[in-house]
């Protein structure tokens, strides 16, 4: 499986029958953390919003 930030390859196999929900997927090259849906062969990002700023 290839990393989606920097396409690198990371330590995970899947077949094409694997289904995963929000899977932390960690790649050891860039030290990135992304998480992703796989569903009959096929990867999604799933983007979370970043937290948001307290005003005082």
């Amino acid at each position: 499986m290839l990393c989606p930030i920097c396409n690198n390859k990371t330590r995970i196999k899947i077949r094409k029958d694997t289904q995963l929900i929000h899977f932390p997927l960690f790649c050891p090259k860039c030290k990135n953390e992304s998480l992703v849906n796989i569903k009959n062969g096929v990867i999604t990002v799933i983007k979370e919003p970043d937290a948001k700023v307290q005003s005082r």
